[in-house]
This record gives structure tokens, C-alpha cells and sequence, in this order.
């Protein structure tokens, strides 16, 4: 029994974890809302909604596929039922009262009463309405590192490191835990100052940062509404606020309720609209993924490869990345390697896919 099992492991580790279970001749059950992994790992997917639970075969794909078309069956069939219904009242309305056909009248009113449309069981799931629209365009470099250097104590994480990155590249840094990536996150951000070495935004770019450790954002007694209202820009109105919150699944008195109190993922859907206000042409994000049910998890995904700005993240979802980055960094106890390309060219000229 695997209960989030890929929590806190890079992404190695999990590939690594991945091949051990494949491997076992055990029984396995386990809950996930890493796609890759279930798709890797699962033959068969138990889907629990609303205290019910229907088993489908195959992996996590197999399962999305197979109850998409389950749900498109059914509204399928209740569109044709009620088309039916219609043109079965249309008679009845007609020719009740007409003596010649008030035989075929009772015989149509109870075929309707054997008609059964079935009932759309409502969902518990929900998915959030994201997207970050840029409000001026980046054009050329977003982003110059030069010759940076820094460390904790007498150990150097990044000696001379260099890179740019140019307007519209979205660069995922992966690397094992403690390696380096939320240190140079914060470089970047300028919440570190580097020992030697610069870094260079573009004069345009409005950067946005959705940080690994969220608590110093919530440690305020705040509501909901008051704490988004912060993130406003010029010539946002109330209505503009409320259809932030209502599309990131915050309405009625939810949006009351103090900030101190808000789950994992809730914050985490809260910083994304904090995001969304902010209009960035350049999004900073580590572990953004963290916490976060499989709906806000594919709802971001969407949201960010639609974006038409720059992104630096950091995930250990590899579906996520696969989906995402147009080149790799990678930051090893060895040093900094670059790839130019996707994560699945990146494992395929390593010889690990």
C-alpha cells in the first residue's frame, strides 16, 4: 500500500522507484496525482467520486480516455431520449382530444413513461480556470547569468556559472534533492546574493514568482477576498476580483474564510491567481505542483503551455516537464549541464528512455 509515494523525491528517484515496482511480482495499490507515474506503474485505475468507486483497466491515460467516452455515451443517449420524449409529447398534444386518435395518444404517453433518461451524477472533481496573460510582450533575452558564484559556508553549489535564456523559452531545472534548485531560484529572484557574478533581466520583464515555501504568504489575518485584493493592478474592479477567485473555485463563503486556515493546495490555487493578476511576462516556479489535486495539476499544465511568456521551474512531475520544457538544466554534484530540447529528447541522448 503506497500512499503518495513519489512526495519529496526527484525525478530520478521516481524513474528509479517506477523500475523497482514494475519489477516486484507484488500486489500493488497506490494513490497518486503523478500522471506519469500511474501510467508507468498502474494496470487497472479505481476511480472514487462522491463516495462511489468504479474500477477501469489500464493505466491513467486508458482511464481518462475510457471515461470521457463513458460520459459522451450517456449524454448521447439522453439527447436522443429526450428528442424522443419531445416528438412523443408533440403528438400526444395534438391528438388527445381527437377521438380517432386518442387510442394512439394513451399508447405514446406510455412509451414516454417508459423512457429513462438517465441522470448526470455531479462530480466532486472540479477544474480551475487558469491563465497567465501577459500585459506587455518580452521581445529577444528575457534573462543573462554571468560567472555566478555562491555557496553555503565552504560548500560551492555554482562556481562561473553562465546562461541566458531568450523571450518565450520555458527551462526546467531538475537535479537531485539538495543539489541546488531552490538556491538558484532564489538567486535569480534576488532573495540570494551571489558571491561573484550577476544577474541580468530584461528592463521589461515583470517577473512573477510562486516560491517552494508559501508560509510567510499566508501568515496574515486576512480573508480570502482582502488578501487577493493585494495583488490587484490599476483598473481592477471588484468584478474583475470575483471572477479570479470564482474561477480558482472560491465562491460563496468560502471567500470569508481567514487565509491562516486554507489547505496545501488551496494556497496553492490562491498564488495562482496572485500570479494571474500580476500580468508577468516571465513566471518563476519551484514546485508548483506541490500539493496540488490532479485537476488544479492538469489545469496549471494547460494554463502554463499556453503561456506566451518565459518560465524557469523547477517540478519533479515528469509529465509536466515532458509537456513543458524547451531545454533542461540540469544541476548535479558535479556541476551545471544545459540541453537544448525536451525532457524526452534530453533522457533519450543519456540513454535513459
Amino acid at each position: 500500500l503506497l500512499d503518495e509515494p513519489t512526495n519529496n523525491l526527484d525525478i530520478n528517484t521516481i524513474r528509479w522507484l517506477e523500475n523497482v515496482l514494475n519489477e516486484s511480482n507484488a500486489t500493488i495499490i497506490v494513490i497518486s496525482h503523478d500522471r506519469h507515474f500511474l501510467n508507468q506503474v498502474c494496470t487497472h485505475m479505481a476511480d472514487l467520486d462522491f463516495g462511489t468507486i468504479k474500477v477501469y483497466p489500464g493505466n491513467y491515460d486508458d482511464y481518462m480516455l475510457a471515461s470521457t467516452q463513458a460520459k459522451e455515451r450517456q449524454a448521447s443517449a439522453n439527447a436522443k431520449a429526450k428528442d424522443k420524449v419531445a416528438e412523443l409529447q408533440e403528438f400526444v398534444r395534438r391528438f388527445s382530444a381527437n377521438k380517432s386518435k386518442a387510442r394512439q395518444a394513451t399508447s405514446r404517453m406510455k412509451m414516454i413513461d417508459k423512457i429513462k433518461i438517465e441522470d448526470f451524477k455531479p462530480s466532486s472533481r472540479q477544474n480551475p480556470y487558469i491563465r497567465f496573460e501577459p500585459e506587455k510582450v518580452l521581445h529577444r533575452r528575457a534573462l543573462e547569468v554571468e560567472a555566478l558564484k555562491f555557496g553555503y559556508d565552504s560548500t560551492p553549489l555554482f562556481t562561473n556559472l553562465g546562461f541566458s535564456l531568450e523571450a518565450g523559452e520555458k527551462m526546467a531545472v531538475i537535479g537531485g534533492n539538495g543539489v541546488g534548485k531552490s538556491t538558484l531560484m532564489k538567486l535569480l529572484m534576488g532573495e540570494l546574493t551571489p558571491q561573484f557574478g550577476e544577474v541580468r533581466w530584461s528592463e521589461n520583464a515583470n517577473v512573477g514568482y510562486f516560491s517552494q515555501d508559501h508560509v510567510s504568504d499566508f501568515d496574515m489575518d486576512l480573508n480570502l477576498t482582502d488578501w487577493m485584493h493585494q495583488w490587484t493592478q490599476s483598473g481592477d474592479d471588484e468584478q474583475v476580483l470575483r471572477g479570479i477567485l470564482g474561477r480558482l473555485l472560491f465562491s460563496g463563503d468560502d471567500v470569508k474564510k481567514s487565509v491562516r486556515v486554507l489547505s496545501g493546495g488551496e494556497k496553492g490555487r490562491m498564488l495562482y491567481g496572485k500570479l494571474m493578476l500580476g500580468r508577468h511576462n516571465v513566471l518563476v516556479m519551484d514546485e508548483p505542483t506541490n500539493h496540488m489535486d490532479m485537476e488544479s495539476i492538469e489545469s496549471l499544465n494547460l494554463a502554463l503551455d499556453l503561456f506566451k511568456g518565459t518560465l524557469i521551474f523547477v517540478s519533479h512531475d515528469r509529465q509536466f516537464v515532458s509537456s513543458l520544457a524547451t531545454r533542461i538544466l540540469e544541476i548535479t554534484p558535479e556541476g551545471v549541464e544545459f540541453y537544448m530540447g525536451t525532457y524526452d529528447e534530453y533522457l533519450h541522448s543519456k540513454g535513459l528512455e
